[in-house]
């Protein structure tokens, strides 16, 4: 059976980790603000409303 060999994988510079960090924190702030706005949609349909 043939062994499979790895490279020893170097981390990625910081500011890339920093960039995927940040795309990761926006993504779930927009994903938040969806459902809350489809949350919203589903509660007037309802006939609550806020004052």
């Amino acid at each position: 059976m043939d062994k499979v060999t790895t490279q020893s994988a170097q981390p990625a510079p910081g500011w890339q980790r920093l960039l995927w960090m940040l795309g990761i924190w926006l993504a779930s702030v927009i994903g938040l603000g969806l459902v809350a706005g489809l949350l919203r949609l589903l509660m007037q349909a309802a006939g609550m409303h806020s004052h």
